[in-house]
């Protein structure tokens, strides 16, 4: 019997292109060498150029959780009022970062499926002064977006001196958002929606958030700290950590796949890859755990039938014997059902061959349902 590896469906990582894979496997340089320090200059430019970002651009070896404590440490100080705004799993680790900080913390919490909205973070923006708003825009746990274009659009007509932290890990690349809206920092990581193995962290800076960190006295991380980078982005030649050299390589082709296909074009894309994925699981008794109006582009929550005796681990299990590894879910939703990433630079294919497994699978665990019913509806969105 062939074994193959299972499509790799998680919200992360996502599967990895050919190209960037070549790219990562190339012979090892220095970092100084000017191969390198050209194609690492070149990674910043477009990074900054394609989100729209007046400040700095930050490539860092490190996860996303390592991003987050990167975007909020250097642009609050001790005693600062800091609102973080949480839908899920993901939110809850940043409101765990602050409370390791002398900050003022006030946090804001949807239920489960559900996204805190413009008019509760207004509100409470309005109690009070606060110095930084915190948030995710995709929620990895849930599968909610956040409605990030109308935030930033209240905060710039209401509230315009809170400088604006957005967690974009499992949405940079794939759900839409720029820097000039009115974001000071954004960050993400290599492995969701930019289509790349794990192990970078980015940080876009706006102008506004590099001047707070020149205003801040030394801050208590080192090796996040932006006073110590800037000059490595400004200027790659110059050294303060190692940077992952074929890392780097790999982030720079997933980017140019960005610039060819187009960033706007990408963002449309996720979506209707999302609408197809969830409306051809819907056909076969699946419902989507999140509220429709704010569920993402890039990550769904898919909850059991009522009533069907779906055994989870068994379920996911047999889902990755059919060919596609799905993610178990967190929180208020574990063991009712699985989450499915859909982002980078998957195709149709991967879409129809993980909807077959999901089937496959379905038969196989007592779920009656008719094979071919989720991918027929999968296929007239695809065509349509």
């Amino acid at each position: 019997m062939i074994k193959r590896n299972p499509l790799v469906m998680v919200p992360g990582p996502t599967p990895v292109a050919r190209g960037i894979q070549d790219q990562m496997g190339r012979e090892t340089i220095s970092f100084n060498d000017p191969r390198f320090v050209a194609d690492f200059n070149k990674l910043i430019a477009s990074l900054k150029n394609l989100w729209r970002c007046d400040g700095i651009v930050f490539v860092v070896a490190g996860s996303g959780t390592m991003a987050m404590e990167m975007g909020v440490a250097n642009i609050t100080a001790k005693g600062d009022r800091v609102l973080v705004c949480s839908n899920g799993y993901f939110g809850d680790r940043y409101i765990d970062i602050c409370n390791r900080k002398e900050f003022e913390l006030e946090t804001i919490q949807a239920p489960w499926g559900k996204s805190v909205t413009v008019e509760e973070i207004d509100r409470k923006l309005s109690e009070k002064k606060f110095d930084v708003l915190a948030t995710t825009h995709v929620e990895t746990s849930t599968g909610v977006e956040l409605p990030l274009r109308e935030l930033t659009a209240m905060l710039k007509a209401k509230h315009p001196d809170v400088l604006l932290v957005v967690d974009a890990v499992a949405a940079a690349a794939g759900a839409e958002a720029y820097m000039d809206w009115g974001i000071d920092i954004l960050l993400t990581c290599s492995q969701k929606a930019f289509g790349m193995a794990p192990g970078l962290g980015v940080v876009w800076a706006s102008e506004r958030a590099i001047e707070k960190r020149k205003s801040l006295p030394p801050i208590p991380e080192s090796y996040v700290d932006f006073e110590k980078w800037i000059p490595v982005m400004k200027d790659t030649m110059k050294y303060w950590g190692t940077p992952s050299v074929n890392m780097i390589w790999g982030l720079a082709e997933a980017t140019r796949m960005i610039e060819a296909e187009g960033l706007d074009a990408r963002y449309q894309r996720h979506r209707h890859y999302a609408n197809a994925i969830r409306e051809s699981l819907e056909a076969i008794g699946f419902k989507c755990g999140t509220d429709p109006e704010v569920a993402s582009p890039t990550v769904s929550v898919f909850l059991y039938p009522e009533g069907a005796a779906i055994d989870d681990a068994k379920f996911r299990d047999t889902v990755y014997e059919e060919g596609a590894h799905i993610a178990g879910c967190l929180g208020d939703f574990a063991g009712k059902g699985f989450r499915v990433g859909h982002m980078g630079n998957i195709d149709a294919h991967t879409l129809v061959s993980l909807i077959a497994a999901i089937e496959r699978a379905s038969v196989r665990c007592g779920h009656e349902i008719k094979l071919g019913a989720g991918l027929a509806v999968l296929q007239e969105i695809l065509v349509g």
